[in-house]
């Protein structure tokens, strides 16, 4: 039997991970109010182009695309323009996808402006742009004070109006409860049409799984236990066939997953907790009061996020429970086919998005991890007929 085709999305936070040695002790969030006096703009210039040529790199080895995002004053990622970041990528990478996933609309006062932008890459890329559209999380209404009880509305308005920018003939004018135009007429249109694909990333929100669904756009679990994320397609699935009348296909379900790659399940345990737990516990540090404003999650989704317990932060969670919970990968080779199959063959997902050093680890590391999936566990999943997979090797119980 043919297994479902797995593509594979290099994504990458491009983070700030010099954080001070007392950040622990001395500062409650690493983002919103973390002092911009931590950032050294000399140190980042060396680590935007190490990032650039780490996605370089993806692109040689034979990633499906390279990907990047949109964040705000944070350590977490430095991409307040991930349009500035494709840009840079379009003279970079040569064969891949650029996936830009993606724009946080409700943060835009003009996203005729995004419509633009991506239309501009598309063009210039020979029409290799993913068009990916988020809300932005909790805190990025804080570092733009945009009243969060109005994300969802904007979200929706910004989406129609940049669609009907790509594919209706202008001019025309376009008239909303929080944007009007009286000429949308962009120059250049994009390349693909009717337009770039869609990517919608998530958090399991009710309202983003359906309104992916009703477009057939992809929807991407992020950085969630692997229960989470199977109540996320479910549920999308549920929705495509019976609201929407079509039946979803793998390439609809993407999955967001850190992936720790070694030798032996043992080390891959050691490099992963040494290298991702500043992912989880530094820099996705944030107050909730900052993670979750009023009005920024409907009553039914806090409600659905009660009842299914969902956990919405990692706090003292060790790297041996997020292995354990499906929130990381890691392991050899074959453990990692093992783990990839069950997306594959059990939740019926296709794409994966993974990649992107974090906490300093060194480059020459990142290029084995990137060596290892491209020539290890790549190939496996892109024949139509795999062969069996290597048998896994098994995870001592010691913690690494």
């Amino acid at each position: 039997m043919s297994r479902p085709r797995l593509t594979f999305h290099y994504f990458h936070l491009m983070p700030w991970p010099d954080l001070p040695p007392d950040f622990d002790e001395k500062y409650d969030s690493a983002w919103v109010t973390l002092p911009n006096s931590i950032y050294d703009p000399e140190k980042g210039h060396a680590l935007y182009n190490r990032y650039f040529d780490e996605l370089e790199r993806a692109d040689k080895l034979g990633w499906d695309s390279v990907c990047v995002n949109e964040h705000h004053q944070n350590a977490y990622g430095t991409m307040p323009s991930p349009n500035i970041m494709a840009a840079v990528l379009t003279q970079r990478i040569k064969r891949a996808r650029i996936g830009i996933i993606g724009n946080a609309l409700p943060l835009h006062d003009d996203p005729l402006r995004v419509a633009e932008e991506i239309a501009m890459l598309d063009v210039i890329s020979g029409g290799r742009i993913i068009s990916g559209f988020v809300r932005g999380t909790g805190m990025e209404y804080f570092s733009y004070n945009i009243n969060p009880t109005l994300s969802r509305e904007r979200m929706n308005e910004a989406h129609d109006l940049i669609i009907q920018a790509w594919t209706r003939p202008g001019p025309f004018s376009f008239e909303g409860e929080h944007y009007n135009y009286r000429y949308v007429n962009i120059w250049p249109r994009p390349l693909q049409k009717p337009h770039p694909p869609i990517w919608m990333p998530g958090t399991a929100s009710l309202e983003t799984i359906d309104f992916a669904a009703a477009h057939r756009y992809p929807y991407m679990t992020v950085f969630m236990p692997m229960e989470q994320r199977k109540r996320a397609y479910e549920l999308y699935r549920r929705l495509a066939e019976e609201k929407y009348g079509y039946e979803a296909q793998p390439e609809q379900l993407a999955f967001c997953v850190p992936i720790a790659i070694a030798e032996t399940d043992d080390l891959a345990m050691k490099e992963g907790e040494r290298y991702m737990m500043w992912l989880f516990q530094k820099a996705m540090k944030v107050p909730t009061e900052f993670f979750m404003p009023p009005g920024y999650m409907s009553l039914r989704s806090i409600r659905a996020a009660i009842e299914n317990r969902a956990s919405f932060g990692f706090g003292d969670t060790t790297f041996r429970e997020l292995v354990e919970q499906g929130v990381v990968i890691a392991g050899s080779p074959a453990t990692v086919i093992e783990k990839l199959s069950y997306y594959t063959e059990v939740l019926h997902a296709g794409m994966l998005v993974t990649g992107g050093c974090t906490d300093g680890m060194p480059d020459y590391l990142v290029l084995k991890h990137q060596e290892m999936m491209a020539k290890e566990v790549m190939p496996y999943f892109r024949q139509q007929e795999p062969p069996p997979a290597p048998r896994p090797a098994e995870i001592h119980s010691e913690q690494a």
